[in-house]
C-alpha cells in the first residue's frame, strides 16, 4: 500500500525540480538577451571605446598602506591552494576573520582592519579565486562545500580553533554556512547585507522583485560572456557598481576615492581575474536549499536599506533561524556596500555587539 503513494510524491519532486531548472535557464536566457542588447547599444554609440581594456600593471599605493596590516600567504594542505590575506593586530589576540563579497577583495575591509586591530588579530581574506589567492580553473572547485571547507582550514592554519566571523554579501553567505556547519568555530557571527541562505532561497521564489534584483545570479551561469561584459569600456560596469546613483554609495556615504577605484581595477583587470569570482555563482543552484538551517551563536545582522540588490524585508525574516541572541540594525541612508559606505557607524555597531556579549556572559 505504501509503494503506490510514493510514486506521486516522486513525480511531484521531479516536476518541481524540472520547473526550478526551467526557471533558472529561462531567466538566464532573458538576462543574456538584455546583456546582448546593451552590448549592441554600446557598440553603436562608441565602437572605439567599447572593447577598450587596460590592464593595470602596478598596484596603487593604498594597497600597500602599512596602517592596514601585513600581506601574508597560507597554503592549505588538503586543497593545496595558496590563500592571500592581510592581517592587522598582534598574533595571539582573538581572531576576527573578514570575508568580502562580489566584486570585492580584502581591501573592502580597510576601515575594519584599522579599527579592530587594537583588540583582535584581524584577518581580511581574499576568497578562493579572488586577487592573489589561487583560482582553480573548473567551476566544480567553487561549490559551497569547498568554500566552507576553506574557512575551516584557514582558521586551523592560522593556529586558531574559533573566531569572530564577519561576512558581507557573498562573504555573508559563506559566513552563514560556516556558522551552521561548524558552530564550534564561530564565537560570534556578524553579517552585512545578506540574509540567512534559507530566507534568500525561499524569498526569491515568491517575490519577482527580488528575482529581478538577483538577475546577475542567473546571468553568471553562462560561460565567458559575463566576464566579457565586465571588461567593456574599460570595466565601466565595475566602476558604476560603486559610483552610480542606482547601485553605488549614496550622497551621505563615504564615497570611494579615485585611488580606491584604481585598487579594484588593478585586481580585476588582470587577465582571468573575473572567472574565479564569477565561478562562485555558477554552482549555487545545485547547492541550495540547505538541509540544516539553525544558527546557534550570537548574531548581528547589519543592513543598508538602500541596497540595490537585496530587499530589506529579508533581514527581519532571518530572525527565525537564529536560536540565540539576534540583533538587527537597518541603516536608512546606506547602500549595499555598507562597511565602506558607513564605516564609522558600522564599526561602532560591531563594537557595541561584541562588548554587549562580553557583558552578557559576565552576568
Amino acid at each position: 500500500m505504501a509503494r503506490p503513494s510514493c510514486v506521486p510524491r516522486r513525480v511531484m519532486v521531479a516536476a518541481r525540480a524540472l520547473l526550478f531548472w526551467a526557471l533558472v535557464y529561462s531567466y538566464c536566457g532573458v538576462c543574456a538577451c538584455i546583456a546582448g542588447l546593451r552590448l549592441l547599444w554600446s557598440i553603436g554609440r562608441r565602437p572605439g571605446e567599447t572593447f577598450r581594456w587596460v590592464v593595470r600593471e602596478n598596484p596603487p599605493s593604498c594597497l600597500n598602506d602599512p596602517s592596514l596590516g601585513t600581506h601574508c600567504y597560507v597554503r592549505i594542505k588538503d586543497s593545496g591552494l595558496r590563500f592571500h590575506y592581510v592581517a592587522a593586530g598582534e598574533r595571539g589576540k582573538p581572531l576576527m576573520l573578514l570575508l568580502h563579497g562580489f566584486p570585492e577583495f580584502w581591501y573592502s575591509w580597510r576601515h575594519q582592519l584599522r579599527e579592530f586591530k587594537s583588540e583582535y588579530r584581524v584577518v581580511a581574506l581574499d576568497l578562493r579565486g579572488y586577487g592573489e589567492t589561487d583560482a582553480p580553473p573548473h567551476k566544480e572547485n567553487y561549490k559551497l562545500d569547498c568554500l566552507i571547507a576553506d574557512i575551516k582550514d584557514i582558521l586551523e592554519s592560522l593556529g586558531y580553533n574559533k573566531c569572530v566571523l564577519i561576512g558581507h554579501d557573498w562573504g555573508g553567505m559563506i559566513a552563514w554556512l560556516v556558522a551552521i556547519c561548524y558552530p564550534e568555530m564561530v564565537t560570534k557571527l556578524i553579517v552585512v547585507n545578506f540574509p540567512h541562505p534559507s530566507v534568500f532561497t525561499e524569498y526569491i521564489l515568491r517575490h519577482p522583485s527580488q528575482l529581478i534584483k538577483s538577475g546577475y545570479y542567473f546571468f553568471f551561469q553562462m560561460p565567458w560572456f559575463p566576464e566579457f561584459m565586465f571588461t567593456l569600456n574599460d570595466f565601466k560596469v565595475l566602476k558604476s557598481l560603486f559610483t552610480s546613483q542606482a547601485t553605488g554609495i549614496g550622497r551621505k556615504g563615504c564615497r570611494l576615492t579615485a585611488e580606491d577605484i584604481e585598487a579594484y581595477l588593478y585586481v580585476f583587470s588582470q587577465p582571468g581575474a573575473l572567472t574565479g569570482p564569477i565561478n562562485h555563482y555558477r554552482t549555487i543552484f545545485s547547492c541550495l536549499p540547505l538541509q540544516h538551517h539553525e544558527v546557534i551563536m550570537p548574531t548581528l545582522l547589519l543592513w543598508g536599506e538602500r541596497d540595490a540588490f537585496m530587499e530589506v524585508e529579508m533581514a527581519e525574516i532571518t530572525r527565525i533561524y537564529v536560536k540565540n541572541h539576534f540583533r538587527l540594525t537597518i541603516l536608512s541612508e546606506a547602500s549595499h556596500w555598507l562597511q565602506q559606505d558607513q564605516p564609522d557607524i558600522v564599526n561602532k555597531l560591531i563594537w557595541t555587539f561584541l562588548k554587549e556579549e562580553i557583558k552578557r556572559k559576565r552576568e
